[in-house]
């Protein structure tokens, strides 16, 4: 049995508790949240013990910690899982800032401790059933990668509007597509942005493109337009679209340049969050310290991409 405690009870945490209770062997076994009310609500739903503070959750009997708060407090509640010794799933961005990453990586490696970023895409069936595909029917080496996503019916009072959260759509959406480009052309090596506040601070629509080892990306983000949500992958004799939304990927085409067309259809369960869950418990439970799949590399080149974007677009954040 691995017995969790989750940081953070919002939205997200609600969506893992989905996907912990559809796997076998995984409990929730304490949580914590700044406000009581929000805590004893997510116990009563669940299970487990409502803890008052981070430290009493970390000294409690529990083998790993989903990190489920705002981005603004990954890097502090992560470096105070480590110092408790406990191995740290944290939600994406995984912290504020590439400074703040490497902090978390330095303390990970030094204290030997598993650490990953909960960047969910790869770990869906779809997502690992079309690499398995691609890789006896290729489409070529892969030199374009154009994603993006924007949602115009979020609530006013939600988080991503907040600067003190960090908030905006970089850091909320545009790291999906860092992930994406990153992981079809290799590290980036130049980020081209615009992005546009609309009266806010953060940033409302943002933009960006970038250059990679192996070819270029282009990405968008933004919160008061309606986006599709679909991503395009193009090799040099076909190309796929994994249909919207493609962060939760359920459906893909493949169209070749000879006319030949496949379709993937891989639904998923449980919302998802499963299979990363799963991953993670794995990882531990053979003793590993870092995923080969969301690597500490990985992690890396994605908050520096968006750390790129935001110095040209010119978001900063508290402290920054």
């Amino acid at each position: 049995m691995t017995k969790w405690g989750i940081i953070g009870c919002g939205r997200i945490a609600h969506r893992f508790m989905q996907g912990l209770n559809a796997l076998h062997g995984n409990v929730l076994a304490a949580a914590y949240s700044r406000r009581i009310e929000t805590v004893e609500a997510f116990i009563n739903q669940y299970g487990g013990k409502a803890c008052n503070s981070a430290d009493e959750l970390l000294a409690s009997d529990i083998d790993a910690v989903y990190i489920a708060t705002l981005p603004d407090t990954h890097a502090a509640y992560t470096i105070k899982a480590f110092n408790a010794g406990k191995p740290v799933l944290c939600e994406k961005p995984a912290t504020l800032n590439l400074p703040q990453l490497q902090e978390v990586l330095d303390i990970a490696k030094a204290k030997n401790i598993l650490f990953m970023e909960g960047m969910k895409p790869p770990f869906y069936p779809l997502y690992k059933k079309l690499k398995k595909y691609l890789a006896v029917d290729p489409i070529g080496p892969v030199g374009y990668v154009r994603a993006g996503s924007s949602v115009a019916d979020i609530s006013c009072d939600h988080p991503n509007f907040s600067h003190a959260l960090a908030g905006g759509a970089l850091m909320q959406i545009g790291i999906y597509e860092a992930f994406l480009a990153i992981d079809w052309l290799g590290n980036t090596e130049e980020v081209q942005a615009m992005g546009r506040f609309s009266g806010m601070e953060i940033d409302m629509f943002s933009i960006f493109q970038t250059r990679h080892q192996n070819g270029y990306a282009q990405l968008y983000g933004g919160f008061d337009l309606h986006g599709k949500g679909d991503a395009l992958i193009c090799g040099t004799i076909g190309h796929v679209t994994i249909h919207k939304n493609w962060w939760n990927p359920a459906k893909a085409t493949i169209s070749y340049l000879d006319g030949r067309t496949v379709e993937i259809d891989e639904p998923f369960t449980a919302g998802g969050l499963n299979y990363e869950i799963a991953h993670f418990v794995e990882l531990l439970k053979a003793g590993k310290t870092e995923s080969p799949v969301i690597t500490h590399e990985m992690s890396r080149q994605m908050i520096k991409m968006i750390d790129n974007a935001r110095g040209i677009v010119g978001l900063k954040y508290i402290g920054e």
